[in-house]
């Protein structure tokens, strides 16, 4: 799963992509902001790739095809790497409309006990902005109507350090990856549907602020410390 994640390092990613050489064109309207705890169903930096042609902007998280007649009641936020090929929301952008979301990292919650859930934050361990792997689609409530350009992020199974909270992860993708993934005709695309390399994300407790998807101040991000608050933890 990846319900939650932060990104606030947008000038960063913007020069990784420069470092790539992935040329792209931003959308003049995208109005950036730092946010340290990004919810289902708001407007997220994504990169879409289109036949080589790059563009980074907003997208709604939140799968909308474009073939839907109205606003569908479920909009996925991921998508399980293993069922693209099969599942109707998916399915028709598997080979045709590949995006990167990048994040600084993303939180995901650890069962403690029957009623108890501990969130955690993980991030790279180089301290680079990640990128998800991502589907978008582009759908029209009618002719008139302006275009919503929408996306989903791919999970994969949990590698050696997120089997410690939980059992899936989002699709982390090497910047040497990234062309190829953007690349959505490429047969070879889907090999890069694996879970991150071990030893390579650092995990760590955070406080039960994050709970809030309302709440996306700096501190999301801080490190829990158990000797200020006793007990809190597990």
């Amino acid at each position: 799963m990846c319900g939650r994640f932060g990104f606030f390092e947008l000038k960063y990613f913007i020069q990784q992509l420069h470092q790539y050489e992935l040329p792209f064109v931003e959308e003049q309207e995208m109005d950036f902001s730092a946010n340290y705890n990004i919810a289902p169903e708001t407007d997220i930096v994504a990169l879409l790739g289109d036949q080589s042609q790059y563009t980074l902007t907003l997208a709604f998280r939140g799968i909308i095809p474009h073939w839907a007649k109205s606003m569908p009641k479920v909009r996925p936020i991921n998508a399980r790497a293993e069922t693209l090929a099969v599942k109707p929301y998916f399915r028709h952008m598997l080979n045709r409309t590949h995006c990167i979301i990048p994040a600084s990292g993303f939180y995901e919650w650890k069962q403690i006990s029957q009623s108890r859930k501990q969130p955690f934050y993980i991030h790279r361990v180089d301290g680079k902005p990640m990128a998800f792997a991502g589907l978008w689609d582009i759908w029209k409530a009618d002719a008139s109507a302006a275009p919503v350009v929408s996306c989903a992020i791919i999970t994969t199974d949990a590698n050696l350090e997120m089997k410690f909270v939980h059992d899936r992860m989002p699709v982390i993708l090497e910047p040497e990856h990234w062309k190829k993934w953007l690349d959505a005709a490429s047969s070879k695309a889907g090999e890069l549907l694996l879970p991150a390399k071990d030893g390579s994300l650092d995990i760590y407790p955070v406080s039960k602020n994050v709970n809030n998807p309302h709440y996306s101040q700096h501190d999301c991000i801080v490190r829990y410390e158990q000797s200020d608050n006793a007990g809190e933890l597990f």
